[in-house]
C-alpha cells in the first residue's frame, strides 16, 4: 500500500515572517495612501463648508479612539483571524460606497476607511508581538516602511490626477488593494495569534485593561513618544501647506513635500543600520532632539518663509526616524498575556494625536500666527527627549544566550552588546 503523505506546509503552517508583515503593510499603503489626499477634498466637494468638514473629522477621530479600545473586548467574542478580515473588509465597503459620491456616502466611507484603520492596526501589531522576536522587532519596522515607501510616495499624488480624470478611480484602485491585502492576510494563516484564549471571567467593561497600561511607565513612555510624533506629522502635513499658502508659496507646494519626504522612506535599511550600531535609547532621542531643534527654529524664522518651509522639511527625516524607533520601546515593554489589549492602547495614539493636535493650534490660532504650532511641536519633542533619556541604555541589545556546554567546559555566551 501507498503511505498517505500530507505537505508539511498543509499540516503545521509555517509561523508568518517579517517579509509576509510587510507584504501586508505594503498593500494597507496602497490602500490607504491613494486616498489621503483624496478624502478632503471630496468631502469639500461634497458638502463645501469647511467648519462642517472640521466638526466631523473631530467626531470620527472620537468614534475611532473609543472603537480601538473596544477591539480588544471584542476579541474575547471574535477570533482575530476575523477581526482584521472585517477590518480590512470595512475598507473595500467604504470605498466602493465612495464611488456613489453623495455626500452621505463619502462620510459614511470615511467612517468606515478610520475604523477600517484602527482595527487592522491593533490586530497587525497584536500579530507582530506573537510572531518577530523581541530582537526582530526595529528589522520588521524597517522593512514595514520599506514596502510602504512606494504606496505612501506615489498614493498621494496620484490619488489626486485619478481624482481629476475620474472620479470613482481612486476609490477603486483603494478597494482592489484591500482585497488583495486580505488575501495575503489570509494565505499567511495567521489564525489568532499566540497565547491568546477565551478568559473564564471577562472585564467589566472595555477600558478595563487601562489601569495595567498605567501600572507600567515603560508603556507610558512608549505611548507618549507614539502621540508626540504623531503630532509632529500633523504640524507637518496639515499646517505646513496653510503656512505655504497663507505666505504666497503656492498651494501644491505641501503636496510635493509630502511626497518627496514619504520617498526618504526607502532609506529606512539605511537608518535600521544606523540604529544597529547604536542603541534604542539614543535613536530616539536623537530623533526628538532633531525635531525639537528644527521645529522650533522653523517657529522662530516665520519672518523668511522659505526658510521655515526648509527647516520643516529637515525635521521631517527624522520624524521617519522615529517611525522606526519610537514604537519600538512600547512593544519591547509589553507582556505576552497582555498583548491584544496593550496593542488596543498603543493604536489609541492616533486618534489621541487627532483630537489633540487641532485643539492646541485652534487655542494658539487665537493669539498667535500658524508658525507658534510649529513652535508647540518642538517643545512636545523637546519634552519626549527627556523622558527618552530615562529609557535603558541597552533596550533593543540580544540577550545573552547559553550555546552547547560540555561537562568539562566553562560556557560558552553568545550575543550580547
Amino acid at each position: 500500500m501507498f503511505e498517505r503523505r500530507i505537505p508539511e506546509w498543509l499540516r503545521h503552517s509555517p509561523a508568518p515572517s517579517v517579509r509576509g508583515f510587510a507584504s501586508l503593510a505594503a498593500f494597507e499603503a496602497v490602500t490607504r495612501g491613494i486616498l489621503i489626499s483624496v478624502f478632503p477634498i471630496a468631502m469639500y466637494d461634497a458638502l463645501q463648508d469647511a467648519a462642517l468638514i472640521s466638526s466631523i473629522y473631530f467626531s470620527i477621530g472620537i468614534i475611532s479612539l473609543l472603537t480601538g479600545l473596544l477591539v480588544p473586548f471584542l476579541s474575547r467574542k471574535i477570533p482575530r483571524r476575523w477581526m482584521y478580515s472585517i477590518g480590512a473588509s470595512g475598507f473595500v465597503v467604504g470605498a466602493f460606497l465612495a464611488v456613489i459620491g453623495t455626500p452621505e456616502m463619502i462620510i459614511l466611507a470615511l467612517v468606515l476607511s478610520s475604523l477600517a484603520t484602527v482595527t487592522t492596526f491593533v490586530c497587525f501589531n497584536a500579530y507582530v508581538l506573537d510572531y518577530i522576536s523581541r530582537v526582530e522587532l526595529g528589522k520588521c519596522e524597517t522593512l514595514r516602511m520599506f514596502y510602504s515607501a512606494l504606496g505612501w510616495t506615489v498614493g498621494p499624488v496620484l490619488g489626486v490626477v485619478l481624482w481629476g480624470w475620474w472620479k470613482p478611480a481612486p476609490f477603486l484602485i483603494s478597494g482592489t488593494s484591500a482585497m488583495l491585502m486580505l488575501g495575503v492576510f489570509l494565505y499567511l494563516r495567521m489564525g489568532n495569534g499566540k497565547l491568546i484564549t477565551r478568559s473564564k471571567r471577562e472585564p467589566t467593561n472595555p477600558v478595563a485593561y487601562l489601569g495595567r497600561f498605567f501600572q507600567q511607565p515603560r508603556l507610558i513612555a512608549g505611548w507618549l513618544f507614539a502621540v508626540i510624533r504623531s503630532c509632529g506629522w500633523w504640524a507637518y502635513v496639515v499646517y505646513l501647506p496653510i503656512f505655504a499658502v497663507e505666505n504666497g508659496l503656492g498651494d501644491s507646494l505641501g503636496g510635493i513635500l509630502l511626497s518627496v519626504t514619504n520617498a526618504a522612506l526607502f532609506l529606512s535599511p539605511i537608518m535600521l543600520r544606523w540604529m544597529q550600531k547604536r542603541s534604542v535609547r539614543y535613536s530616539v532621542q536623537t530623533g526628538f532632539a532633531a525635531c525639537a531643534i528644527l521645529f522650533t527654529s522653523a517657529s522662530i524664522a516665520a519672518a523668511a518663509p522659505t526658510a521655515t518651509i526648509a527647516l520643516l522639511f529637515a525635521g521631517s527625516f527624522f520624524l521617519i526616524l522615529l517611525d522606526i524607533c519610537a514604537g519600538l520601546p512600547f512593544l519591547m515593554a509589553v507582556k505576552p498575556s497582555e498583548r491584544t489589549e496593550m496593542s488596543a492602547v498603543y493604536s489609541s495614539y492616533r486618534d489621541v494625536s487627532g483630537i489633540l493636535t487641532p485643539g492646541v493650534a485652534w487655542l494658539i490660532l487665537l493669539t498667535a500666527p500658524i508658525s507658534g504650532i510649529f513652535a508647540a511641536a518642538g517643545i512636545a519633542s523637546l519634552l519626549a527627549w527627556g523622558i527618552a533619556g530615562r529609557l535603558h541604555p541597552r533596550l533593543g541589545d540580544a540577550r545573552l544566550k547559553p550555546v552547547a556546554i560540555s561537562t568539562f567546559e566553562q560556557p560558552v555566551l553568545e550575543g550580547g552588546p
